[in-house]
This record gives C-alpha cells, structure tokens and sequence, in this order.
C-alpha cells in the first residue's frame, strides 16, 4: 500500500429537511387547523481515528464528502428523520487544518476518537409552529438550513514511542530491520527510503515503536527534499536515536547539520532527549573506530554508542537504552502532567 501522508478533501453537512405546510382532513374535524411537520435536521461530518489505517491514501481518490440531507417534514404533524451523519475515518495521528494549512482545527491522537467538524443544517418549522390566535390556519413553513461547507487539509503525523534520524544513507532503515519485524526497503544508496516505516521494537519486559524517517538533508526544515514533512512524522516521539554514517568523512560535521534542521524545525524537536550512535562499524578498523568515536563524542556532549545494523552487533545494547530512555521519559511527562500538590512528602504519606 503507498504511503500518504497529506491530502486536501471537501466537507459539507447535511442540509435540514423543510417543513410541511399540511391541515387535519378527517371526516368528524371539518375545520382540522394546521398540521404540517418539522423537517429533519441534517446529518453532522464526524472525524474518527482508527488504528487500522496508517496511511491517507484512500483520500487521493475520493476528495468530496457530503453528509446526508434531513427528511422533509410531513402532514399530520411528522417530523421528517434526521439525516445519518457522516463518519469520516482516518489514521491515529492525523491533523485536520483549515484551507490555509496553518489553522489546526482538531487533532486525532487516539483510537476511537471522534470530533464532530460540521453540524447539519436545522430543519425547518411546519406551519403547525405558527397558528397563534390571529391565524388559525397558516400556509407558511420554514425551509430548512443549509449545512455547513468547507475545504480542509489532512496531515498525519505517525504516533511512536522514539524517533531514528540522520543524514542519508546513514543505516536507519537496516537498524529498523535488524531490531524489529518491519521490513523496509535497503540498498547502498542515498534515498532508498521515501516515506516513513513503524517498526514494533521488543525487550524481554516490553516494546515500543520505532519510527524511521527519510533521510535528511541540509535545508529540510525549510522543505527541501520534503523534510519538514519528513521531520512532522518524529514530532511526536519521545526520544531520538541519531544515527551517524561512520564511514562518512566528518562525523561531526554530520551530527551538527542533522541538529542544525531539527531547531530550525522547531515543535519542540531539539529539545527531546537524544541517543546518539555510530552505526556501520564493522567497515572500520579499531584504530578509526576509536578516532571517529572520540571526535563524535566532542562536537555532542555525550557518550556515543556504536553498532552494525549489517552484523547486528551492537543493536541489542541500543534497543535496551532506548527502552530505557522511553520509560524515563514517560516518567517525566507524567510528572509534568500530574504534578504532586505543594508540602506533600512521600515519606510521611507511606507510614501514616
């Protein structure tokens, strides 16, 4: 299945059913006074997320969504059926933003998640709702309201648990393979991946999804090579795996341009934690490895793991910190999120 992950569409509401203009004629009522019905109001667009889409490629071929239209109102005083609301469902992860790409309208982050975008017109008053005591007998009802209409954008943004980046050709997607089941497309050659891969990444005691981006180049915060929307996909990871071609001439270099597109990026990219890690050692000798590895660790600040997503060597102890960095990450959020109350002591709460 191709990969999709924006995609502009038509939404409109149904429109409400309009009222009746109907009177009782029955044999024993011969002045029956108004009895015309209320249309029926439209059918509303709803927004559901669903975990068994991961792409928005079904939009490419259907770009116009109508909801359906209110019943019109009928004699002896029936309201027409409301018209059936229109279930629009799209992939965990999925923005919807207005025409100008910039207004977030609603953001679906969890499964069975629904949002309701547009309401359905009303339906129109039979003439039943205007007899008062100077018209015993009106021959007007209301039409029913039109829906509401509009153009929007959908993005999505994949949902995992840690983000891999990089330059190209950096081994991201033979890591991808060697430490999960996905199965992404490799070759020795820059580009080879040109759309996002979720990989399903286990330990003895958990697992969390990985996710691996198209490389980067320099420029793609601004959208060269499609990286701002490449960059979107690990905006809401929780930590960072920064893989470094260690083949390449200039790790440092390397590093810097990769960190360089992720703060001008911004959302908060630069900020997350981040695991860095040299990866096809096994095409160096331990006298390169040592001095590519001293040179990385200088220009990040930090310790620089080393791996060969070809031989495996190396992945196991990388996926064990990943792990480890998740959960402390989860850890600070959820502080951050419910935040012990002022004088509270832990200590004390246990024994009392």
């Amino acid at each position: 299945m191709k990969f999709l992950d924006e995609a502009k569409i038509f939404l409109k509401s149904g429109d409400g059913g309009n009222g009746a203009v109907a009177f009782r004629r029955e044999k024993y009522v011969p002045r029956g006074g108004p009895a015309g019905g209320d249309g029926g109001r439209g059918g509303h667009v709803v927004f559901e997320a669903v975990n068994d889409l991961n792409t928005l490629i079904d939009f490419r071929y259907r770009q116009h969504f109508k909801a359906e239209r209110g019943e019109n109102g009928m004699g002896k005083n029936r309201s027409g059926k409301q018209g059936q609301d229109l279930i629009v469902k799209v992939p965990v992860g999925t923005q919807i933003l207005n025409d100008d790409k910039a207004t977030v309208l609603a953001d679906m982050v969890g499964d069975g998640m629904q949002i309701a975008l547009l309401e359905g017109g009303d339906g129109g008053f039979g003439n039943s709702h205007y007899k008062s005591s100077t018209n015993q007998a009106p021959r007007y009802a209301q039409k029913g309201f039109e829906g509401e209409e509009m153009w929007v954008w959908l993005r999505l943004k994949l949902i995992a648990d840690a983000g891999l980046v990089g330059l190209p050709n950096a081994g991201k997607s033979t890591f991808l393979a060697a430490s999960s089941a996905a199965k992404p497309k490799i070759a020795d050659y820059p580009f080879t991946t040109i759309a996002p891969n979720l990989g399903v990444v286990a330990t003895e005691e958990s697992s969390f999804v990985l996710a691996d981006i198209p490389g980067l180049i320099e420029g793609a915060s601004d959208g060269r090579g499609l990286g701002d929307r490449f960059l979107g996909h690990v905006e809401r990871t929780r930590v960072l795996l920064h893989l470094i071609d260690g083949t390449a001439d200039d790790l440092a270099e390397n590093y810097r341009i990769v960190r360089a597109e992720l703060a001008a990026y911004g959302h908060g990219l630069a900020d997350k934690p981040e695991l860095v890690a040299m990866n096809k050692t096994d095409a160096l000798t331990e006298e390169d490895l040592a001095e590519k590895r001293t040179a990385l660790e200088k220009a990040c600040g930090q310790p620089v793991a080393t791996l060969s997503g070809a031989t495996g060597d190396g992945v196991k102890s990388i996926i064990y910190a990943l792990d480890g960095a998740i959960k402390t990450a989860k850890q600070r959020i959820a502080k951050l999120e419910n935040p012990e109350p002022d004088g509270f002591d832990p200590v004390r709460e246990e024994h009392s």
